[in-house]
């Protein structure tokens, strides 16, 4: 099935805002048009996901294709990274992104509003959960990000010594976002590597591999703006990262809204379709309140609806590392009670 959204580019002169040139609601996410001419364009996206297996099937990534540009993927990460702007430069901030400011235009006015937007109370929350486990865990140096390419935790995080970042974005985005970040002089803490997998890639599955991603190995997981479009898209994505993740290992983020919508559009069938998600693919989840997030923080949310889904969710099964291992191992017995029964005859 394809699906086909429109983004509306408006001129600076139609909003007086000196971040965005305009503000479209897509699919239920607010994207901000930034320093882009009126025009009009089409973004097609075909999903193409299927899990790698230890029997070796083929496995597939969600593919985008875009008419004309890539402006679309780019205009998203540019709006999320407008957010972490703006609340950097609070008199309070919930977080500090120092990187966040090289991917706007320089004129980029600051909002001196009190209450944070939803996305950055979840980017805090993200932020700590990822911090805590990563510091707590034994052996934990695997991070896998899937954003939307802009994501700048690899450079204003203090990462524990050899920590490997894998970041699965749009291509295109994230050569623009590394560009702007070594202008600015972004830089890595010491012994610790950021590798790329394009979210366009034909098997993501096996680049992880290729890259050097160890199934048997501690590792934690991290959702926010992957531009998945299409609920299937995300189930799959659910599929391959459980094939990956090692026992006990979290996979946390933000659900969009888009994929979250049930008939009835009540909270409890949310969570009950949430819950099958998960529970189908090995995982223990659980989803998090935005109001109690703030109130932890004394803080009090932006107005507006805001229908995403704070998640953690931990993995119950073994990787399809952890159970190859285990399956030599019983080769291994067996073998050797076989080779004793045949000594003593």
């Amino acid at each position: 099935m394809t699906y086909v959204f429109q983004f509306i580019h408006f001129s600076p002169q139609n909003t007086g805002d000196g971040v965005a040139s305009g503000l479209e609601k897509i699919m239920g996410t607010s994207v901000f048009m930034v320093g882009v001419p009126l025009a009009r364009l089409t973004v097609v996206v075909h999903p193409s996901l299927a899990r790698r297996t230890l029997k070796g099937k083929k496995s597939g990534w969600l593919r985008a294709k875009i008419k004309d540009d890539d402006d679309s993927l780019l205009l998203a990460a540019i709006h999320s990274a407008s957010l972490r702007f703006q609340e950097t430069h609070r008199p309070e901030p919930l977080f500090i992104d120092p990187y966040a400011g090289c991917f706007l235009l320089p004129n980029a006015e600051k909002d001196m509003d009190q209450n944070p937007h939803h996305y950055c109370l979840a980017t805090k929350f993200i932020d700590d959960k990822l911090l805590s486990t990563i510091n707590h865990v034994d052996g934990l140096n695997q991070v896998v990000l899937l954003t939307d390419g802009m994501d700048t935790r690899p450079y204003r995080f203090r990462w524990p010594t050899s920590t490997i970042i894998f970041n699965i974005s749009p291509e295109s985005v994230f050569k623009i976002a590394a560009q702007k970040l070594a202008g600015v002089g972004a830089k890595l803490p010491k012994s610790c590597q950021l590798l790329h997998v394009p979210l366009e890639s034909s098997d993501i599955h096996e680049i992880l591999r290729r890259k050097g991603f160890l199934g048997n190995r501690p590792s934690i997981w991290v959702f926010q703006g992957l531009p998945v479009m299409t609920l299937t898209g995300f189930e799959e994505l659910v599929s391959v990262v459980s094939s990956l993740a090692m026992k006990g290992c979290l996979f946390l983020g933000e659900l969009p809204a888009l994929l979250a919508e049930t008939e009835d559009g009540s909270n409890s069938s949310t969570k009950q379709w949430v819950d099958k998600l998960f529970m189908g693919n090995g995982f223990k989840v659980q989803t998090i309140c935005y109001d109690e997030v703030a109130r932890s923080l004394g803080k009090k949310l932006e107005s507006g609806e805001y229908k995403n889904i704070l998640f953690v969710a931990e993995q119950l099964r073994f990787s399809d590392d952890q159970m190859e291992i285990w399956r030599r191992e019983f080769q291994r017995i067996e073998e050797d009670a076989d080779e004793e029964g045949f000594e003593e005859l």
